[in-house]
């Protein structure tokens, strides 16, 4: 099955929600083993049980796995296996770009056939040009996976480069327009596309205006949550499809993983419990925004 229709059926069947798997530096409870290889999977491990049943995609910041080294990478690699064992879609937050046979190498561990970090798609940085991202895109051919482009992202200082003007529009616009031809390489039966673009809830009039450049391309959408983004402006850019909003997912992170009351939580019941909360709450706070 395409990428793209993958991850619409999971939004269809729970919500637009994608779970951040991001294991912060001292966030790890002791309930875990605290912040180490092995506390970090067997956090892994107990948040994509809890994702399972009550969102259908997950999304790991690689980065919080290697700075623990080859053990932080084989952890992560053990909860991208419990990932797919449980049926959930795997974005990979790992913000490649490179030219040549590194883009190839980085194709590889992530979206090859038996990639040894097996995940449905990979965010790549665009910045050096949209031939760094054919090795990608064509692995993404070959296997069924999905890339996801930098446009618009939600850090404050995004304004800095992409919305400075190049030819009379934002460079962010440009770089979208020069996508079409791989979005319309990696549509789906849904009609989608697989090059998702990730454009921050923090600016939802960005959001539109990639919607009307890219009417088929999915969407990441980070700064829902913690970033302080609400539901209504993370949906933005999403499209009307019978009584409900569709068209990718809203990235939330520490909100879910994170919330407080996990995080004093004294047994690992306590502390499922308030992540199914804090799931459960994201969840029905943007099915509210996406229904019509």
């Amino acid at each position: 099955m395409n990428f793209a229709d993958r991850l619409i059926a999971a939004t269809d069947e729970f919500g637009p929600l994608c779970v951040g798997l991001d294991p912060h530096a001292g966030r790890i409870p002791d309930l875990f083993g605290g912040d180490t290889p092995e506390g970090v999977e067997a956090w892994g491990l107990a948040m994509v049980e809890a994702a399972k049943g009550r969102t259908g995609v997950i999304k790991p910041q690689s980065a919080f796995y290697e700075r623990l080294g080859w053990q932080g990478m084989r952890a992560l690699t053990h909860i991208l296996e419990a990932a797919r064992d449980a049926g959930l879609v795997v974005l990979m937050d790992a913000k490649r770009g490179d030219i040549g046979s590194t883009a190839e190498g980085y194709a590889a561990a992530f979206l090859a056939e038996n990639a040894p970090f097996p995940s449905d798609a990979l965010t790549v940085n665009p910045y050096m040009g949209v031939d760094t991202l054919e090795p990608h895109v064509n692995a993404a051919e070959a296997n069924g996976k999905g890339v996801i482009v930098l446009a618009r992202t939600s850090n404050p200082g995004s304004a800095d480069f992409q919305s400075k003007s190049l030819e009379g529009a934002p460079l962010y616009e440009r770089i979208v327009e020069a996508l079409a031809p791989m979005i319309d390489r990696l549509k789906g039966e849904s009609g989608w596309s697989g090059l998702m673009l990730v454009t921050g809830a923090t600016g939802p009039q960005e959001a539109r205006r990639l919607r009307e450049l890219a009417p088929d391309a999915l969407f990441l959408v980070p700064g829902y949550g913690a970033q302080g983004a609400g539901a209504a402006d993370a949906m933005s850019g999403f499209v009307l499809r019978g009584n409900r909003l569709s068209g990718g997912v809203v990235s939330a992170s520490r909100s879910v993983s994170f919330p407080p009351e996990a995080q004093s939580a004294s047994t690992l019941d306590e502390w499922r419990t308030a992540i199914a909360g804090a799931i459960n709450a994201a969840q029905a706070d943007l099915m509210v925004a996406a229904t019509r």
